[in-house]
């Protein structure tokens, strides 16, 4: 299928074609250009604190294994038995000194060597163990516990490939002297929908909360606080933040995190949450100490929602279709009895019973519908709105706009787009 990507994501990126969203073609290559050469997001340092400790997860549709070896590192293995194929984890997390295929038993460390063969002494030839480990996931490194991997060797360090980034992740994942704490395994539901969508929304897309969402937040004073302050940021292509950064001399019950959420009304929590935010200007800095983040996405599908602490991730599982994961995450040093109270936060809104979030799910499952109308192929998505307006701002790193700009669509298209074009390059030659 010969393809004009000019078509498909125009150049300044106000223009965006509905094959983007359900080419088959267009998948495949994305498979093996986006997801086999990005950082991709695995787990959280907490969820392995102990040797042996292990989580399962995807990177696009390949499973892994993320594991905490007696080395003490954290090593990624492909979960595939080097026989026959066969996962050798079907567990979500735990902790193991050995994984075994149930297939011949070939049993597998939890850093992924092969250990034992049953048939082995069965037979006159000898293998080579030291070759039949599971393959191993080569890139594999941390942001304050965040942990990703990469399946590209040559890939840049995560530091530089987060850029900017850094500086509003730090907002929760550097808020704290304890660190977070992910909590428990990952909610998992299927959504109809392509696995770009979720990702958009939370790059920056405010714009649909009044109205989508309007019989929670019409004419409320969230949304007028949220034309007044909030802005949407690209600290670099591909990577999307929303926030709300509050004037100086704000009181510091009107920037902490967790105002937002209904567990804020108990005052045991208030108190707790205020006391915490008064550290934060000591820890993070006097701008920071002010903003306000709603919601952030980092190229290509990892997401976080500040207003509930959640991690998300968007997996792809055909051009129609999405597994979606979500993960909650907390101060480590809140008391028990404080979490429990907060966790309110993560599955009222949001999370597969959340009331926003069926909402949203219901938006994306229903543009499938504009998607596959090939005969308004000629008719692409505008993606237009705020052309041209972002610019540097004095104190936010990144280029800047109103809540209602789409460069961060823009420019998450736009880097999509030259990843597609270097894999169909590679496809040519």
């Amino acid at each position: 299928m010969v393809m004009n990507l000019q078509q498909l994501v125009s150049d300044d990126g106000s223009l965006i074609s509905r094959r983007v969203f359900r080419d088959p073609e267009l998948y495949l290559i994305e498979q093996q250009q986006i997801f086999t050469r990005s950082w991709l997001y695995v787990g959280h340092e907490s969820q392995l604190r102990k040797p042996g400790d292990f989580l399962a997860n995807y990177m696009g549709e390949t499973p892994v294994i993320v594991a905490r070896g007696d080395d003490g590192k954290i090593h990624v293995s492909i979960n595939s038995c080097s026989h026959r194929g066969v996962p050798v984890c079907r567990a979500d997390f735990g902790n193991a000194k050995r994984f075994v295929c149930p297939y011949h038993n070939w049993s597998y460390t939890v850093d992924g060597r092969l250990d034992a063969v049953p048939q082995e002494k069965k037979v006159c030839s000898k293998l080579d163990k030291e070759k039949l480990g599971l393959k191993k996931v080569p890139r594999v490194e941390s942001y304050n516990g965040l942990i990703f991997a990469s399946m590209d060797p040559s890939i840049e360090s995560l530091d530089s490939y987060l850029g900017d980034m850094r500086f509003y992740l730090d907002c929760m994942f550097d808020r704290y002297p304890g660190g977070v704490e992910v909590i428990g395994a990952a909610h998992k539901w299927q959504l109809r929908g392509n696995w770009k969508l979720p990702v958009e929304n939370q790059l920056g897309d405010v714009g649909h909360g009044p109205f989508l969402h309007g019989s929670l937040l019409k004419n409320t004073p969230q949304v007028e606080e949220l034309e007044q302050f909030g802005m949407n940021v690209v600290p670099k292509a591909g990577h999307g933040v929303a926030v709300r950064l509050m004037p100086p001399g704000t009181p510091p019950d009107q920037c902490m995190w967790g105002i937002d959420g209904i567990a804020s009304f108990d005052p045991e929590v208030h108190a707790y949450l205020l006391q915490r935010q008064q550290e934060v200007a000591a820890r993070l800095g006097e701008v920071r100490s002010r903003l306000r983040p709603l919601t952030y996405s980092v190229y290509p599908n990892f997401s976080y929602l500040w207003g509930n602490n959640t991690i998300r991730i968007s997996h792809p599982r055909g051009p129609n279709a999405i597994e979606y994961w979500s993960w909650w995450v907390i101060d480590a040093d809140a008391p028990d009895h404080i979490k429990e109270k907060l966790r309110v936060n993560y599955t009222f809104f949001f999370g597969p019973g959340g009331m926003l979030e069926q909402e949203d799910s219901e938006a994306w499952s229903q543009q499938v519908i504009g998607n596959a109308i090939a005969v308004a192929d000629d008719a692409p998505y505008y993606y237009g709105l705020g052309l041209g307006d972002a610019r540097p701002h004095p104190e936010l790193p990144g280029m800047v706009s109103s809540c209602y700009d789409e460069h961060y669509a823009r420019d998450f298209y736009l880097r999509w787009r030259d990843d597609i074009a270097a894999g169909m390059a590679e496809k040519k030659s």
